[in-house]
């Protein structure tokens, strides 16, 4: 009975070992190693200006000034930690009022009619992270963007078409703006054109 109780107990740490080193370096390695070469995204996509990181491409961030195209709303200040939507419904009030607040003060900064505002510019994501704005969103930027840069409305026009990303498999949502890659790209063609 001791000797099956030892060959019981020695076969349950071969299969621990044995176990541990598939789950617990093998698994992790192969995942990683496949998510490198597939995928674009596993490492955050960062994204560099003047040879330092100054953001992620996956994950939106605020841009205040004229000089920057503007992201959308986020409830929690692009914090990752608290990636949420702000849970308010379409009645809230609350809700209502800011997104009034956000269409008059959008409509004043690009000089439009407030109609004129896409529901992007007001409303978060439902992750509040949302790197993407809409192309409507995009395009009454243009102008202040362009002459806060001392570009020409049509070079900043053609930066939104290139960095204007199609949609999800060809066919899930709607083309998009990636703001960051965007206000680089603003950024590098203004210093260009000093140059």
């Amino acid at each position: 009975m001791i000797k099956d109780f030892g060959r019981q107990s020695l076969a349950g740490l071969r299969i621990l070992l044995v176990f541990t080193v598939i789950l617990g370096i093998v698994y992790p390695a192969a995942v990683w190693g496949l998510g490198r070469t597939v995928h674009h995204q596993t490492d955050g996509q960062p994204v560099t200006m003047d040879g330092r990181v100054v953001g992620s491409g996956i994950i939106g961030q605020s841009f205040e000034g004229d000089e920057w195209f503007h992201s959308r709303p986020s409830p929690n200040d692009y914090d990752t930690l608290a990636s949420a939507p702000s849970n308010l419904g379409p009645s809230n009030t609350d809700l209502i009022a800011a997104i009034e607040e956000r269409r008059a003060a959008v409509a004043k900064t690009e000089s439009v009619d407030p109609s004129e505002v896409p529901p992007d510019a007001v409303t978060t994501s439902g992750s509040g992270l949302d790197p993407h704005i809409s192309v409507a969103y995009a395009d009454i930027q243009v102008d202040r963007v362009a002459e806060a840069n001392g570009l020409s409305a049509s070079a900043v026009r053609s930066l939104v078409d290139r960095f204007t990303e199609g949609r999800s498999l060809g066919f899930l949502g709607e083309p998009g703006v990636n703001v960051l890659r965007l206000n680089v790209a603003v950024k590098d063609a203004a210093t260009q054109e000093a140059n």
